[in-house]
């Protein structure tokens, strides 16, 4: 019976020990395959090394790593001996790093390739707990990954690994996830094998998994939601496939064939955009027939809910278009988990229609992170919320609209923290998520906003800027916005244009494509975005309405630091960062478009 997180090990040794092709990456063009065999030799040989270098329950060691299966090794391997992961995102900041390394007091790190054992070194000395770091790829001079394994192999006690084992409890401390953080430090949520092993087992009974299933997996393996979902997988005895770089998405997934993967809403959306894209330059017959099929998927409701006549149209529409689309997803998806943040019905809508099933969940980091889910069975959807509690979680709506919880996924605190723990904790033991929502039918959960992201005008009106971006975003020509406003007047708008489609549109209405720079400049483009503004605006009220807008020219990524992880919006500091763009739109009578230079 699985109560421990490295339970899962003898599940893999009883029923999936013919498993050939447990963990894929690619390299060099070609995927390298380790067995379900080579999972459980590794993480004991790892285990073991942990060992030999006088690892004990309770150490501190940090891992940080691109998504490979070396990243499953090492986190059996460390919880088998007790020892305590702190995954760490590859793409932080190295003053992020140097807080976690000392606010955890980690005393190893294993990271993945030369570049990030760069960027750690430059801080290593200001680490004091810090004893050795190693690496996964060969960098000379740096300890490798392995030397543990070497270590593990010659370990005189191997007996021990199972005495330990046995010391270590479901509700032992197994993890602490560093949150990305919006504002100020980032916070250290402990996690027990309690809190995954329960949450993973309510995943569980929602897909429809088979062993030798294939999932790519893309988000950071480091974050909660990637990393319940892999033991969910895990527990299927599917075959993951592992994509270290964003770009190769696209043709990973045609290759590798998926029956199934987790995304986050921006990924869909691209993906989306991407066809929509694509669609415009057919020749015009086909064109027709292209934008007839999306019309059909955005109508889609379940059970035949709209007849018989639109059976017939959607029949076709994925017979001469749907069919192309999963064809380009490889053939075989059975659905998509889709977290992080909400998802626009309407994109919902036409992957269901489009027999891709988009199973829309909702949790935090500090719940493990499941709190609901989309389910397969009879009245486990409703498009536009985030769908039915999973098992065993408790969810009430304060008065304010803030959604709270209770779960045997809920956090054991955040770590050194204990006054930022009693703030989100309460006396009642309710677990105050920050999210604002609100039940439908009952029963089904609505995400409507961020309690701390929600802003007041200086007229008294509370807006919440998630609403009016979701719904902006389902212009095309947008790719990224940021709604902004409190203490001000009016609502306004920082804009990414889509550029990929800003091209296409510019060829059709013979528009000269220079560069991003003079494109966001170019008065047919702002006066198109205009339109897409006014557009929305009609279906807002009053109080939400866009006034003014910039556009701007680069993008935001994670690198840069203006979106998490998950690819979320870090509002506060895309806020200072273009604080004097945003006092300019609002002071400035007649605003004018010069492009501020990327600083």
């Amino acid at each position: 019976m699985v109560t421990r997180i490295f339970d899962l090990l003898d599940a893999y040794k009883d029923e999936f020990s013919s498993l050939a092709n447990a963990f894929n990456y690619r390299k060099e063009g070609a995927w390298i395959s380790f067995s379900a065999r080579d999972y459980i030799s590794y993480s004991n040989e790892i285990s073991l090394g942990l060992l030999a270098m006088g690892v004990t329950p309770g150490v501190r060691v940090a891992t940080i790593m691109l998504n490979c299966p070396e990243w499953n090794f090492f986190d059996m391997g460390l919880l088998q001996v007790g020892a305590v992961q702190i995954p760490i995102y590859p793409t932080i900041s190295v003053e992020n790093y140097k807080f976690i390394l000392n606010d955890a007091g980690v005393e190893f790190l294993i990271v993945s390739n030369l570049e990030i054992y760069q960027r750690v070194a430059t801080i290593a000395n200001e680490v004091p707990t810090l004893k050795e770091i190693f690496t996964l790829e060969p960098v000379p001079g740096v300890k490798n990954w392995q030397e543990i394994l070497s270590a593990g192999r010659q370990y005189p006690h191997p007996e021990n690994l199972e005495k330990i084992k046995e010391e270590i409890f479901p509700g032992s401390l197994a993890t602490i996830i560093y949150t990305s953080g919006t504002t100020g430090k980032p916070k250290g949520v402990m996690l027990s094998h309690n809190n995954f092993v329960t949450n993973y087992k309510a995943l569980g009974e929602i897909p429809p998994l088979e062993m030798n299933d294939r999932i790519v997996s893309f988000l950071p393996l480091c974050h909660v939601y990637e990393r319940t979902a892999g033991y969910t997988y895990q527990s299927f005895g599917t075959a993951i496939y592992y994509i270290q770089n964003l770009e190769e998405i696209a043709a990973c997934i045609e290759e590798v064939k998926p029956h199934a993967f987790a995304a986050v809403p921006r990924v869909l959306e691209k993906v989306y955009n991407k066809m929509v894209m694509q669609g415009r330059s057919l020749p015009l017959p086909v064109k027709v027939l292209f934008f007839w099929a999306l019309r059909q998927g955005h109508k889609f409701e379940l059970n035949h809910a709209r007849g018989w006549v639109y059976d017939v149209k959607l029949w076709i529409a994925n017979r001469l278009v749907f069919s192309k689309w999963r064809k380009a997803m490889g053939g075989h998806v059975k659905f998509i988990v889709c977290g992080s943040a909400s998802l626009h019905p309407r994109l919902t809508r036409i992957y269901w229609a489009a027999r891709m099933p988009v199973l829309e969940a909702y949790g935090l980091t500090e719940t493990s992170p499941g709190i609901t889910c989309f389910r397969f069975n009879a009245g486990g959807i409703k498009f536009g919320t985030v769908g039915p509690l999973l098992k065993d979680v408790q969810v009430k709506i304060a008065d304010d609209g803030e959604i709270l919880v209770k779960s045997p996924g809920v956090m054991m605190g955040y770590y050194n923290r204990p006054e930022r723990t009693a703030e989100v904790m309460d006396e009642e033991g309710w677990f105050h998520t920050g999210d604002i929502g609100m039940f439908e039918e009952g029963k089904y959960l609505k995400i409507t906003d961020r309690k701390k992201e929600m802003f007041k005008t200086s007229g008294g009106k509370y807006i919440a800027p998630q609403v009016i971006e979701q719904k902006l975003k389902e212009s095309p020509f947008i790719e990224h916005i940021m709604v902004i406003g409190e203490n001000r007047s009016y609502p306004a708008a920082l804009i990414i244009p889509n550029f990929e489609y800003l091209k296409g549109w510019c060829e059709v209405k013979e528009i000269h494509y220079v560069s991003r720079e003079e494109t966001v400049n170019h008065p047919a483009i702002i006066n198109r975005i205009q339109r897409e503004i006014d557009r929305y605006n009609e279906i807002l009220d009053q109080t939400e309405k866009i006034k003014k807008f910039r556009l701007l020219h680069y993008e935001w990524n994670v690198t840069e630091g203006e979106l998490s992880p998950t690819l979320k919006l870090r509002r506060n500091f895309i806020i200072d960062k273009y604080h004097q763009v945003i006092e300019e739109m609002y002071h400035s009578p007649e605003f004018n478009y010069k492009v501020e230079k990327k600083k």
